[in-house]
């Protein structure tokens, strides 16, 4: 872990090494007034060298400038250095999310992906920051307030200094119950961010069920939980603070009856005597800084050790040896495919399909019977174990196949479509980001909703809100159309594509996926069986096998599952009628 933190500090080390420089003085600095006061009391007062006490007075004053804008140097460059550090980390960490396979987000939610890349990173950067300069100053003031005292009286500086073990030993004590209390109270932070993150999505479906109550008890329940994690985590910093303060007040104690007992048998002088209890506080205050420092290093490394828990996660990453699919005709081959997810019952069971080019499959079925998992493990979302099977396009098997290329040429249409913040212009772009404007109103307009754009005040550069609130389901379901017209793809998949839209807007709607779907290869999953009537092969998944096979007609004269589900449908719909 050490080498890898150490790792974001090479870009900056000529700034670093600066930084350290200026903390170095910072610490030479504070070595001046003692000894200058040791002077004063038994060279230059007792001999009324009045100029040089004046002239010691204005060398001192000036020090002091200078460190003064040292410090303004250490506090502002030091601290970016650790911003900048923190943002490579950020940089790094949500690159890495985006290599992520499925699996990932199916078990960790967004709120606490959320919180390690901001606060656990945060509290990185103030240890980056803060870290190496407390560690320089504090130990260079320890050693030189340690020295000069031994100067001064060795026996003395001996007797004050034995409660350092002490200390030492009461830090190692309590550092790893500090370490474990901090890292629970992170863990509970990431629940209320994820339980706030749930909540905010969610609220039109809270205010729809007036269920705003349960939400804050859940809230609550999740705020409860961080309050006895910090709770918990202060009672240990508590703990160590406390006997940590108790044994730097002893220091002062010590020095107290062993420097009286000294200057009253005239070991020393009045002046050693001053210098002593001076020094020892330019000893103890680095102590303290060292001391409150644990508790920000324990965040710091805390907040690294969840960043790299995901750092460590394998990404999404292409055979040895993988090539890129060109020249896509589209022919896909399901050969003996079986899947489980997170070794579960599978879902899949020796699937085997044969599509042609150009051929719009339509996979029919209860719920979970394995439809959509098919349809997942064509862009390679979920890999295929080596025993699992295999899935092929145009000959050669996915697992060959640079993951890139694979989902450049599949274009995918769902039930619940995903906007992003931005204009409606970004969002169609994203099917192909260096497409001209001239494209873009194109693909539009081929998806039924150019119209509806340009009655717009801003038009394309509407602005459409998170997830696109500011659309109806259907504006949202053809802007994801034209997205995918502009990504021009091979091969088409429509997961319950209009499933969720009114009559009338489905209809409007399966004209454009009509015109989408020419010249592609395309695998539909249907609950509407209306919709798919037209397809060239319909296919019957029920518990993960594919129990019958063939055109609408072929099917409904086999008398068996398809044509029940398809009279029932029919007579539901009588019924609704």
């Amino acid at each position: 872990m050490l080498k890898r933190f150490i790792s974001y500090y090479r870009p900056h080390k000529k700034m670093l090494a600066l930084d350290m420089l200026a903390s170095l003085l910072i610490s030479l600095i504070g070595m001046v007034y003692p000894i200058v006061t040791n002077r004063m009391l038994n060279v230059y007062i007792p001999q009324k060298m009045y100029r040089t006490i004046v002239i010691s007075g204005i060398i001192v004053l000036v020090l002091y400038f200078i460190r003064m804008l040292m410090r303004y140097f250490v506090q502002y460059y030091g601290h970016l250095i650790g911003v900048k550090m923190q943002s490579r980390m950020r940089q790094d960490l949500f690159a890495h999310l985006e290599k992520l396979p499925f699996s990932f987000y199916d078990d960790h939610e967004t709120g606490r992906i959320m919180t390690r890349i901001t606060s656990d990173l945060f509290e990185v950067c103030e240890l980056a920051h803060h870290g190496p300069e407390n560690l320089l100053i504090s130990s260079v003031m320890i050693v030189l307030s340690f020295s000069y005292l031994c100067m001064i009286d060795p026996i003395l500086t001996l007797i004050v200094f034995s409660c350092v073990p002490i200390l030492v030993v009461v830090t190692m004590h309590y550092r790893k119950e500090m370490r474990k209390a901090f890292d629970d109270r992170r863990k509970s932070n990431a629940t209320i961010n994820a339980a706030v993150e749930s909540s905010v999505t969610g609220i039109r479906v809270t205010k729809a069920y007036t269920n705003a109550e349960r939400e804050v008890e859940k809230f609550e329940r999740g705020d409860k939980d961080f309050v006895n994690a910090s709770r918990a985590a202060y009672h240990a910093m508590a703990k160590f603070s406390s006997s940590t303060a108790f044994i730097t007040d002893v220091f002062n104690v010590i020095i107290l009856i062993a420097g009286g007992l000294f200057l009253y048998s005239g070991r020393i002088t009045f002046g050693d005597y001053s210098t002593f209890i001076v020094s020892v506080n330019l000893f103890i205050n680095p102590v303290n800084t060292l001391i409150n420092f644990m508790e920000q290093y324990q965040n710091g490394v805390s907040g690294f050790r969840r960043f790299q828990e995901i750092m460590d996660e394998k990404p999404e990453t292409d055979a040895p040896g993988a090539r890129e699919l060109d020249h896509v005709e589209g022919h896909i081959e399901f050969r003996n495919v079986s899947y489980a997810y997170n070794d579960s019952q599978e879902v899949l069971k020796n699937v085997n399909l044969n599509i042609p080019k150009g051929c719009k499959l339509a996979l029919v079925g209860p719920s979970g019977g394995g439809k959509t998992t098919l349809c997942h493990l064509l862009p390679n979302f979920y890999k295929l174990g080596e025993k699992d099977g295999s899935i092929l396009i145009d000959g050669t098997d996915i697992r060959q196949l640079t993951l890139e290329s694979v989902r450049r040429n599949i274009g995918i249409v769902q039930q619940d479509v995903f906007l992003f913040v931005g204009t409606i212009r970004d969002n169609i772009l994203y099917g192909r980001p260096d497409a001209t404007f001239e494209e873009v109103q194109e693909a539009a307009k081929r998806a039924n909703i150019h119209d509806y754009i340009m009655s717009l005040e801003k038009g394309y550069d509407t602005e459409i809100g998170e997830r696109g609130v500011k659309l109806s389901g259907g504006q949202k379901q053809r802007l994801s159309i034209a997205r995918v017209f502009l990504k021009d793809p091979a091969i088409l998949i429509l997961d319950e594509a209009t499933s969720a839209l009114d009559n009338t807007t489905e209809v409007l709607i399966q004209h454009a996926l009509d015109d989408l779907c020419k010249g592609r290869t395309t695998l539909v999953v249907a609950h509407r069986l209306s919709t798919i009537r037209n397809a060239d092969e319909i296919a019957v998944v029920i518990d993960g096998q594919i129990r019958e096979r063939g055109t609408h007609e072929e099917l409904i004269a086999q008398d068996g599952t398809y044509k029940k589900l398809y009279s029932l449908q029919f007579r539901e719909n009588d019924l609704v009628a």
